[in-house]
């Protein structure tokens, strides 16, 4: 197509004046050929005023993403869906470069539009990485890393730890940010523009985010009721004299000379198990009995923050994780400090790190280390992929990745000396081994051991208001994030129904969340949230994001992918990524299933035994999640129409192309 003599030759491409016009302008703008943002010119592909070679041909500069040229042949809709020849020009840039746009006919049209509608976008990069930050940094880096790094060998688990961060949990970390930045899109209609058939991807990650939001929320209920329970003089898990307590109760820390029997209870686990989860009147998950209005209250009410936090979008959470991210560090720092000038405090740090090496050579290190930095860093619940998609399109997801990562990882190493000087005051204390304080796992550690510890401390009542204020903002952050990604995988993808009734969704969203909740807060309720944990959700998000992994580096193809992170960054991902991409972490995810699922584990919590059909019952809820793939694999074969081979190369070729920012204009590449 030849560039047209004009006047218009002298004028900068990012030009606010109109498009020129069509050869037949009136058909152009009626039937769509050029779709035009209202608060934008028509947008092109730039990266400093330069267009990237494609893949295969870094000498052709008029290629641009996904391969597709910039020198196009633009064929507008009639009213009928067909193809007519009229073709347009954009104005002429001060190269000799012609672009043009192309257009979506049919029924594609309308969806069209609402994509090229301007996106929202993070106030500030500061919003963004501590928004990432407060998702990566959870309830699990303070009670799940310190004792999977004691179990397994201590200072030594920091080796397999590291291999596996490098190899696995950061590549994968990476990969999501840089495809929710390219492409724009949160985790269901992003498939579209990767490789549709695997759409069902994005389906089966909300139904795993709702599983969480079912169980996550109410253990932030629990540290809500501690932390209400704490505005007092005295602490009331110090002592036994309380209605709940037993005849078994025997406080550790009484000025009277106490003998320890095998039935004695401390206060602080009473507290737990008999006034706050009140398990003493159910049976198990036959008979989980009626539920706490004590905790349906604390629940209710974090369901509203949350709701107050992210209705109006990323630029309202964004503000308000300047509190949720930040404040955890001020609240570690002081109790670091605090811990570590309690008597005994070196016992702990020392049984915290002190090297087994003999335990390298156990498979279930290994396994351990694996599972512990995919789940902190969290890729495959559609929460990086939503929150990168707020990215400018020139923004530095590489350098992002990296320095969240390493904060992530960094902060559940020092969470262990916090812990842990606790845990080696409470032994000298008791006169006890370490071993036998850091019995307890899970929320045990925190709401039992924790609590207890900090009981005992001057300024008690201080210390455990900021520490039960420090794990609620830890959760609220990650709860953010985890329905962050549900409302854009579903907005992006139904647009046209709820784009404009933002606030509505995540009401309705949250209510659901809520009403999902109530089996978790009745008398057996902890009992729930321990299958939920353990099966619910672990399998069903490693094998998500195993096949998310293999649908970008094997299908969409791993050239084209790093090309897209060039068109972003300028550069492109060295070897070292490319391999990690396409074998070492799909191999990391493998391996991380199979050994879970070869070897799952028993579950038990307090003194009760799950049997054996709630293990087929919590493998049910997994898979219900996982089943959406191969569902839509299904319904999009028979959907697509041509022979069976037809069909195939149409639902891994993708559909819609990803628009490329260019200043003031912007071009859908196609």
């Amino acid at each position: 197509m030849e560039k047209k003599a004009t006047s218009n030759e002298t004028e900068p491409l990012t030009s606010k004046k109109d498009v020129s016009d069509c050869n037949e302008g009136d058909d152009c703008k009626e039937n769509g050929l050029l779709v035009r943002n209202p608060k934008s010119a028509l947008r092109l592909v730039e990266d400093g005023n330069k267009v990237h070679p494609s893949q295969g041909d870094k000498g052709e500069a008029a290629q641009i993403s996904n391969g597709y040229s910039g020198v196009q042949s633009s064929v507008p809709c009639n009213g009928m869906g067909e193809v007519e020849d009229t073709q347009c020009t954009a104005p002429a840039a001060t190269t000799t470069t012609t672009t043009t746009t192309s257009t979506t006919c049919g029924a594609e049209g309308p969806q069209q539009l609402m994509e090229l509608e301007d996106r929202e976008t993070w106030s500030k990069k500061i919003d963004f990485l501590l928004s990432v930050i407060g998702y990566a940094v959870d309830l699990g880096n303070v009670w799940r890393f310190p004792y999977i790094c004691y179990q397994n060998g201590g200072g030594a688990f920091l080796i397999p730890y590291t291999i596996m961060a490098i190899f696995g949990g950061i590549p994968l970390f990476y990969m999501e940010l840089a495809l929710g930045q390219y492409h724009r899109n949160g985790c269901i209609s992003i498939w579209r523009k990767i490789c549709p058939i695997f759409k069902g991807i994005g389906f089966a990650i909300c139904i795993i985010d709702l599983y969480v939001a079912s169980y996550y929320n109410t253990i932030m209920a629990w540290a809500f009721y501690y932390l209400v329970s704490s505005f007092t003089a005295e602490l009331p898990w110090t002592s036994c004299t309380n209605a709940w307590n037993t005849g078994n109760c025997t406080n550790y820390f009484s000025k009277d000379n106490v003998s320890w029997s095998l039935h004695s209870i401390s206060p602080a686990e009473e507290f737990y198990t008999r006034q706050v989860l009140q398990v003493h009147r159910s049976n198990g998950l036959d008979d989980l009995g009626g539920i706490s209005w004590q905790l349906t209250l604390c629940l209710l009410l974090i369901f509203t923050i949350v709701y107050f936090s992210i209705w109006k979008g990323v630029k309202t959470s964004g503000k308000v994780v300047w509190v949720t991210a930040t404040f955890p560090y001020v609240i570690l720092f002081i109790l670091l400090v605090r811990g570590a000038t309690l008597p005994g405090a070196w016992r702990g740090v020392l049984y915290y790190l002190k090297p087994d090496w003999q335990k390298l050579l156990a498979t279930e290190v290994w396994v351990d280390a694996a599972a512990q930095i995919f789940f902190s860093l969290g890729p495959g619940f559609g929460v990086l992929l939503a929150y990168a998609s707020y990215n400018k399109f020139h923004n530095n997801c590489y350098q992002d990745a990296l320095v969240t990562s390493t904060v992530n990882c960094v902060t559940s190493f020092v969470s262990g000396f916090v812990i842990f000087t606790v845990l080696g005051y409470m032994a000298e204390m008791r006169n006890e081994d370490v071993s036998e304080v850091a019995k307890d796992t899970g929320p045990s550690l925190l709401f039992i051991t924790y609590a207890e510890a900090i009981a005992n401390m001057p300024a008690s009542t201080f210390f455990a208001i900021i520490f039960f204020l420090m794990l609620l903002t830890l959760g609220l952050d990650s709860t953010f994030a985890g329905l962050e990604g549900v409302i854009t995988g579903v907005l992006d993808e139904f647009p046209h129904v709820w784009s404009k009734r933002r606030e509505l969704f995540v009401l309705g969203l949250t209510i659901v969340c809520f009403l999902g909740s109530l089996a978790t807060l009745t008398f057996g309720g902890a009992y729930v949230v321990k299958l939920f944990e353990e099966y619910a959700t672990g399998p069903a998000v490693l094998t998500v994001v195993f096949l998310e992994a293999v649908a970008v580096a094997w299908f969409y193809g791993i050239t084209q992918f790093c090309n897209d992170v060039k068109e972003m960054l300028g550069f492109t991902p060295g070897w070292y990524w490319r391999v990690c991409w396409v074998a070492i972490s799909p191999i990391f995810l493998l391996f991380v299933t199979c050994s879970f699922l070869s070897n799952p584990p028993e579950l038990r919590l307090f003194d009760y035994n799950y049997p054996y059909w709630t293990t087929v019952v919590g493998y049910c809820i997994g898979t219900s999640s996982v089943m959406c793939i191969p569902i839509y694999m299904v319904y999009r074969l028979i959907i697509t129409p041509g022979t069976l081979k037809e069909r195939v190369l149409k639902s891994i070729t993708p559909e819609t192309a990803t628009e490329i920012p260019f200043g003031d204009i912007r071009m859908n590449a196609v």
